[in-house]
């Protein structure tokens, strides 16, 4: 299918959550933004009709920013609503009979993963999922063999050029940034490889628990929630090598090529933790083994990586919530001044999030008549959060039938390969207190003279945005 623009927004979940918290608020801003005006059709099993759907998605906007009554006006009016089980063909006829002349749509799947077969039969059935596409959330499958099964289950009616799986990360502006910033810079290539490079470490910390997510949370744990699927997205963009060619794909080629190239992880490898108080949310298990704290230190088998120690972190209820990349360069072979140097001392920082914040370790010389020098950082770029939120870059990419920022099928059942031997209970789980860094069996894994380097607080003032400075 030729890479034209969607004539048609379906989304199958539409009172449900995620419309609500993220689909309404990106509909908005693509309106009001970029235009889009097309018929936007939801669809559910709740006994509403179109005027609840209208006063859903006003509610919605009214907790996610609000919108200026023309752009109220115009999403309002798009909307269309078809009510029924998605079992029954009438449901489809239905939708068919509200697509009118359209032709191209876009059907977005807000639904379990366990209705997906049902939907895109239906869709099938119906005749529109001609020359359609397809947009997933993940999670995609539970595991390698439900990823391939449940491809398999989108294949039927959708050629794999059409299926979106989306992963919002991917939309985020900062990890654009991080391959931005690796190729658009001659001074990095040259350095950025086991030569150079003694580790790499990416940490995803968030201060909250599981809140009310008790019951699926329980049921999926750190590494199938954010490990996965977030992590190592930023892992490929930070270790690929540079895109050939010009064609959309070249991108999404690279990460599949470095991802095929990393290490399974070994149980010997992993921590898991548990926050304490963790079971006594509700939905979990009074015995629950689930992971809040995950830690795994991980390879890379190419020419460029071999043998660079790669350290992943997530938890929940630790100190702050940030996402930061730090890479580790190798100190010279002798230390000139006879200096007892940290590890870390010469390094780059990529903050992901809650800000946006690039900084480069360096050592200067202390003032006065000793060769002696002290640690600084160079803030090379610092600003806050995107303003454009990652469900409008990809909604609007997946309408417009761009596919680089969206998970290809072999670069997810990479992901799960890497992954596989490390779910569920397979090592032991360690408790630790909230507020803290994870358990401290988790510091068994960085090598000799390392440490784990946790994010701060995000500064209550920033410097412009492109300044540099010391931190």
């Amino acid at each position: 299918m030729t890479e034209q623009q969607s004539d048609a927004f379906i989304f199958f979940g539409a009172t449900g959550d995620l419309a609500f918290k993220q689909i309404f608020p990106a509909l908005r801003d693509l309106v009001r933004d970029e235009g889009l005006n097309v018929p936007i059709i939801g669809v559910a099993k709740a006994g509403w009709n179109l005027e609840q759907l209208r006063a859903r998605a006003k509610d919605s906007l009214d907790q996610h920013g609000g919108a200026d009554p023309e752009t109220l006006r115009k999403l309002l009016g798009l909307l269309h609503y078809v009510d029924g089980d998605y079992a029954d063909p009438a449901t489809f006829a239905q939708l068919h009979q509200e697509l009118g002349a359209a032709c191209r749509p876009l059907h977005y799947l807000a639904i379990p993963p366990n209705l997906f077969a049902t939907v895109v039969e239906g869709l099938a059935a119906s005749g529109i999922a001609t020359n359609a596409r397809v947009v997933v959330e993940k999670p995609f499958g539970h595991d390698l063999d439900s990823a391939v099964e449940l491809n398999a289950i989108l294949h039927r009616c959708f050629p794999e050029e059409s299926i979106f799986r989306i992963d919002h990360y991917l939309g985020k502006e900062p990890v654009q940034n991080i391959l931005y910033t690796r190729f658009s810079n001659p001074m990095f290539e040259p350095i950025w490889n086991r030569t150079y490079v003694r580790s790499i470490q990416i940490t995803m910390a968030e201060s909250i628990g599981v809140l009310d997510r008790g019951r699926f949370y329980d049921g999926t744990g750190a590494v199938r929630d954010v490990v996965q699927n977030h992590l190592l997205q930023v892992l490929a963009i930070l270790t690929m090598d540079p895109p050939t060619g010009e064609k959309a794909e070249a991108v999404r080629d690279e990460k599949v090529r470095l991802l095929k190239a990393v290490r399974p992880i070994a149980t010997a490898d992993i921590v898991r933790g548990q926050y304490a108080g963790y079971r006594a949310v509700p939905g979990v298990s009074a015995d629950s083994a689930t992971e809040t704290f995950f830690a795994a230190r991980l390879y890379i088998d190419t020419w460029r990586w071999a043998g660079v120690p790669i350290y992943l972190r997530a938890g929940k209820k630790l100190p702050v919530t940030a996402t930061e990349v730090w890479v580790e360069f190798a100190r010279p072979p002798r230390e000139t001044f006879g200096e007892n140097v940290p590890a870390a001392s010469a390094h780059m920082r990529m903050r992901i999030s809650p800000d946006i914040e690039i900084g480069l370790g360096l050592r200067v010389k202390e003032p006065g008549e000793r060769m002696a020098g002290k640690d600084v950082e160079l803030i090379l770029t610092r600003a806050g959060a995107a303003n454009r939120p990652p469900y409008q870059r990809l909604l609007g990419d997946a309408l417009r039938g761009i596919a680089q920022l969206f998970a290809r099928e072999d670069f997810v059942e990479a992901q799960w390969r890497v992954v596989a031997p490390i779910l569920g209970d397979v090592a032991p789980l360690h408790s630790y207190a909230v507020g803290t860094w994870g358990p401290k069996e988790a510091g068994r894994l960085v090598g000799a003279g390392d440490v784990w380097l946790n994010p701060t607080p995000p500064p209550s003032a920033s410097p412009a945005h492109g300044t540099a400075s010391a931190r």
